[in-house]
């Protein structure tokens, strides 16, 4: 008899045990969302931060120099823009040395999407001039490379006695998201 109620307290004891370990190896699981909030922006390197332009004989009989595609000034930009990006380019210098009127740009690279490109010469200004658009995305960098052309190389003097004169303009790059 007294082994009846120990076994009668034993069982019990045990289903409820086994239930209660049962219970300790249940799995809960619960979500938890990973946001990013994505900014249109863009990203600008000028790889030439110079480039000398030394006219010879010939340039000066033609009236102008010119630095083009690779001996130009290149510039790597890229966007993440949907509706892709401008390249700007002005000369804002307080007294540039090169008549604004004499310094042309233009670019021969291939605009994005359906941009657009200044593909003829034009003369810098001091305020920003479209140089190069691309109406997509860039995740990778795209080169733009600038031709430069100074004209009327007649009125630009150097002394004579063995050296040259340097005639420096600084330009500006900007590139926005469209």
């Amino acid at each position: 008899m007294q082994r009846s109620r120990i076994l009668a307290f034993l069982v019990p004891a045990a289903v409820l045990a086994l239930g209660a370990s049962g219970a300790a190896f249940a799995a809960t699981s619960g979500t938890s969302d990973v946001i990013l909030q994505a900014n249109a922006t863009v990203q600008i390197e000028v790889l030439d931060a110079s480039i000398t332009l030394s006219p010879n004989q010939t340039n000066y009989e033609a009236g102008y120099v010119e630095a083009l595609g690779a001996s130009g000034i290149d510039v790597r930009i890229r966007t993440n823009s949907s509706t892709g990006a401008i390249l700007k380019v002005k000369c804002a210098d307080g007294s540039p040395e090169i008549t604004l009127t004499d310094l042309l740009f233009k670019t021969q690279t291939a605009a994005g999407g359906s941009g657009s490109t200044q593909s003829s010469y034009t003369a810098i200004t001091a305020s920003d001039q479209d140089l190069w658009s691309t109406t997509t995305t860039s995740a990778t960098y795209t080169t733009i490379q600038t031709d430069i052309r100074v004209q009327n190389l007649w009125d630009y003097s150097d002394p004579g006695g063995g050296g040259t004169t340097a005639y420096t303009n600084t330009l500006t790059y900007t590139i926005v998201v469209q």
